[in-house]
């Protein structure tokens, strides 16, 4: 594992350690798709599913982590959170769905609901 990599693990790790105090259920980690990831996939206790991506900045420089979830990155999460739902479809439920960024600052941790949604990436 690279240095950046573990540092990203890190802060995956802060992140998800963060959302489970929060009431938030561990589904699955570091999901994968062919043109796609999701850091995280947690579920609330109301049943929502909740994808989230998490983002370490090493300052607030150029808009700090959140303004680092570009169209770009945020087109990839979608794909991503599309064909997992897809792949859960024969399992007879579609849960409430939202998409969620966790923004890792020096002495910072931001959790932002609903960042962004479908209609969002260009």
């Amino acid at each position: 594992m690279s240095p950046t990599q573990a540092r990203g693990a890190r802060a995956e790790s802060r992140a998800l350690d963060y959302l489970e105090r929060q009431g938030l259920a561990l589904v699955v980690r570091n999901y994968r798709c062919k043109g796609g990831e999701i850091d995280l996939i947690m579920r609330e206790a109301d049943g929502t599913l909740v994808f989230v991506e998490v983002r370490q900045r090493a300052s607030r420089a150029y808009g700090g982590a959140a303004a680092s979830v570009t169209p770009a990155k945020q087109r990839r999460i979608l794909l991503a959170a599309a064909h997992y739902l897809a792949a859960q479809a024969g399992q007879g439920f579609e849960p409430r769905c939202r998409l969620d960024v966790v923004a890792l600052e020096p002495g910072r941790l931001e959790w932002i609901r609903d960042a962004f949604d479908a209609g969002a990436a260009p």
